[in-house]
């Protein structure tokens, strides 16, 4: 089991019943609470919008993490990091922590050295934020089978993201056992798919480093599902 169970919110505004500014609201106010609580990733995964409308979510998603950092203090949790869904350029552009990549994304490597040579040669439009990004990175690929996991494994990935495990919709559930194949592998390994507080621990049990979520962290109080989270780990 791991020792410090990681924490990956994704996130969803379209789950909020309401017009476009007001999800764009409630959706920065979660990715606040969620920094505030200590949950180690997030992931904006606002596929459905424009490039240039998820763009400035991202900026506005980047800003309300530095805030909650700044009301950091000697005993608050570590900062937490965003990633950008897909986006490698948009996740350069606003100065994210990294970058989510799916399977038919490009690979890690490419991503990492489109990264490192943007930074390095503060290229292109929205320089300034460019060289201010991190130097290296971090990478979370999604994967569905303990083959991907190896194959993340054997890349420059930070994590892997396994799903489903206990559902999703029109997909079949991997379950326990692949999971705990997949945990196998040399890389860490964070459970995705109807993954709840009650469930939770038979993921951690599993070999799995963490927990990756949308409806357990938005439709909940955070700060309560971190600590509970953490107290099965």
């Amino acid at each position: 089991m791991a020792e410090s169970c990681l924490l990956y919110y994704i996130t969803d505004r379209t789950a909020f019943a309401a017009d476009e500014p007001s999800r764009r609201r409630r959706l920065l106010e979660k990715i606040s609470e969620a920094a505030r609580a200590g949950v180690d990733y997030i992931q904006l995964r606002e596929k459905d919008l424009p490039i240039r409308d998820l763009e400035s979510l991202a900026r506005e998603a980047v800003n309300t993490i530095c805030e909650a950092r700044k009301l950091a203090t000697d005993h608050s949790p570590p900062a937490t990091a965003l990633l950008i869904n897909s986006r490698t350029d948009i996740a350069l552009a606003v100065q994210a922590d990294g970058v989510h990549l799916r399977s038919t994304d490009l690979s890690p490597q490419k991503a990492i050295a489109i990264w490192t040579k943007c930074v390095e040669a503060k290229c292109g439009a929205g320089a300034p934020a460019r060289a201010n990004s991190p130097q290296q990175p971090l990478i979370a690929v999604s994967c569905h089978s303990p083959e991907e996991v190896a194959q993340a494994a054997a890349s420059p990935a930070t994590f892997a993201v396994f799903a489903p495990v206990f559902e999703k919709k029109n997909a079949r559930p991997a379950g326990i056992n692949l999971l705990h194949e997949a945990c196998q592998k040399d890389i860490p390994v964070l459970a995705l798919g109807g993954v709840t507080l009650a469930n939770a621990h038979t993921c951690l049990e599993a070999g799995a480093a963490g927990i990756a979520a949308i409806r357990l962290f938005q439709e909940s109080n955070i700060a309560e599902v971190v600590k509970r989270l953490r107290s099965n780990s």
